[in-house]
């Protein structure tokens, strides 16, 4: 270690408080909605279940790196919310040009749809806070 050390870049200051909570809810809610779903009915719709499954652990790695701070963990987050933000567009339309590929919904059916938009809003708002939050140096 240095004699000086690098500052952390705070990410959970103003709105970032309100993104780590928001990020928190999804990973409850996409991780135990998928987690019944393979549990208890995995057959019905695999596919569904599974991308749920990976929408619970991205919102967790997000949520971490936000609490976590530091330039690099706002930059993985920031790569972590472009991809999840692709994922929701790459779902969201497949889901409405091919319903019979999705027995059941996913967390990023419809974009979203079933959670409020939430899961096309929130990586929007992230990616413009953690571009805020680079440009902003202590």
């Amino acid at each position: 270690m240095t004699a000086v050390e690098e500052k952390r870049t705070r990410l959970i200051s103003g709105p970032g408080i309100l993104l780590v909570w928001l990020y928190g809810v999804m990973v409850v809610g996409a991780v135990s909605r998928s987690a019944y779903q393979i549990a208890t009915d995995f057959d019905r719709a695999p596919l569904a279940y599974s991308l749920s499954a990976v929408a619970g652990l991205v919102y967790g790695f997000i949520t971490y790196t936000l609490v976590r701070g530091g330039e690099t963990a706002r930059k993985a987050a920031l790569y972590c919310c472009a991809a999840e933000l692709a994922g929701v567009l790459v779902v969201g339309t497949w889901t409405l040009l091919d319903p019979s590929a999705f027995p059941d919904a996913t967390v990023w059916s419809d974009y979203g749809m079933g959670y409020l938009f939430i899961p096309v809003l929130l990586p929007l708002s992230a990616v413009y806070w953690l571009r805020r939050a680079g440009s902003v140096r202590p």
